[in-house]
């Protein structure tokens, strides 16, 4: 069976996912990209509205979990350690092998557990190959970076396929 790197809806930030609409459908975990989904590149502590939306999961029994792929020194702990949740950092993305162990540690499986993220080949190609579902964010921002803008250019297919996803 072919992986899908269409996400289930497209969402204009982490924070417009509404925690109580996550625990309806039964999510009890939230893995999230750090890069350019909760923060922007190299911003080690979590701006408030982060920390406000961490708060708000928690009180619906919802844990987040970031799943980075940054391979910088310290930098996914540092940021994990100052919002007060776990980490993996190397994760692997988009291979399933990083989503299960994230899963596995947390004691959640697939079922109960979405991953946010802002990138469709690693989040949520990964996601849809670890049978996570996928929810896709608008990237917080692209300056500084060429590169980006050419992934986020061969992304757009799949960006607007997903627009008319809406897991929430």
């Amino acid at each position: 069976m072919p992986i899908s790197p269409i996400p289930q809806g497209v969402y204009p930030s982490v924070t417009a996912l509404d925690p109580k609409a996550l625990r309806a459908k039964g999510i009890t975990l939230v893995l999230a990209d750090l890069d350019n989904t909760l923060a922007p590149y190299k911003v080690l502590e979590p701006d408030p509205e982060v920390v406000a939306w961490k708060e708000a999961l928690e009180r619906e029994g919802i844990q987040l979990f970031i799943l980075s792929n940054s391979r910088k020194p310290g930098r996914a702990q540092k940021y994990a350690e100052a919002l007060g949740v776990p980490f993996q950092g190397h994760s692997g993305k988009p291979k399933k092998a990083g989503y299960l162990r994230a899963m596995e540690r947390m004691g959640r499986g697939p079922r109960e557990t979405v991953m946010v993220g802002d990138q469709i080949f690693t989040d949520i190609l990964g996601a849809n190959n670890a049978g996570v579902v996928p929810l896709l964010v608008e990237p917080i921002r692209l300056a500084g970076n060429p590169g980006r803008y050419l992934r986020y250019a061969v992304e757009t297919p799949f960006r607007l396929l997903g627009r008319g996803r809406r897991f929430l």
